[in-house]
């Protein structure tokens, strides 16, 4: 649980809304499809203008708005953490959401608005079990792996980790990852077991693992395609950090 001092886990009556959560609690322990989300606020505004590393921000802003006990925002998926941004922004500074392209023809800078709640849930294409947890047989290897999906303080985990590695180091991201991804092997739950197969896991499967996971991931769509003035093609996606909010300050 996140420590009992902080301002959003505080203050449940504060004017709030409920937020579809894209995953519908099928991976917590408290299984809530939605969460009590608040209101940015003026004291919000003071974190958006003053905080560039876009990590601290967004975790600072999680941590004060979402109004719910038993939540870790560490624990959340990403998937269910850009809903909820894009719900702060939205009730903000409304749903459009302009681009500033190339056009690939041109190569002139042309500007494009998109609305944010027109954004999509993308299905997923496996169901978890009752643990929130994916049951796979390698391709390969035959190995029957129970895997779960990455959470935000994961991701922050394995980042900071590859962060320390100095330039010229390969540093493990694969290994480690699916390190991270995988429960069990064979029924099998021990760390340095698991850590021991993984690092000797044929491509194949490391691969199948990963491209299964991703297609498993409850999340919205944020690629868009547009088009140019040229008439051109151009893909984009919704990035999130301090700049998703900055241009209105």
């Amino acid at each position: 649980m996140e420590d009992s001092k902080q301002y959003g886990q505080q203050n449940f009556n504060l004017p709030h809304d409920m937020v579809i959560l894209p995953s519908k609690g099928k991976f917590y322990k408290n299984k809530k499809e939605s969460i009590k989300v608040g209101y940015l606020t003026a004291e919000d505004e003071n974190i958006l203008i003053s905080t560039s590393d876009n990590q601290n921000i967004i975790t600072v802003l999680l941590r004060n708005k979402i109004y719910e006990p038993d939540i870790n925002v560490n624990d959340l998926l990403e998937g269910d953490m850009e809903a909820i941004l894009i719900f702060l922004r939205n009730t903000s500074f409304g749903g459009e959401y302009g681009f500033t392209l190339t056009d690939p023809k041109t190569r002139k800078q042309f500007q494009k608005t998109i609305m944010l709640d027109e954004l999509d849930i993308i299905k997923p294409k496996k169901e978890p079990n009752e643990k929130g947890l994916f049951e796979l047989t390698l391709p390969k290897t035959g190995h029957k792996i129970e895997c779960k999906l990455l959470t935000i303080g994961d991701i922050k985990e394995l980042s900071d980790m590859m962060s320390k590695y100095p330039d010229g180091v390969v540093a493990p991201i694969v290994t480690k990852r699916l390190e991270k991804h995988i429960v069990s092997i064979d029924g099998n739950t021990d760390i340095e077991m698991i850590s021991k197969i993984v690092n000797t896991l044929p491509i194949m499967d490391s691969k199948f693992i990963r491209n299964t996971l991703k297609e498993c991931e409850p999340r919205l769509n944020l690629d868009r395609t547009v088009t140019a003035p040229s008439g051109e093609k151009v893909n984009v996606k919704i990035t999130f950090g301090a700049e998703f909010f900055r241009p209105f300050f």
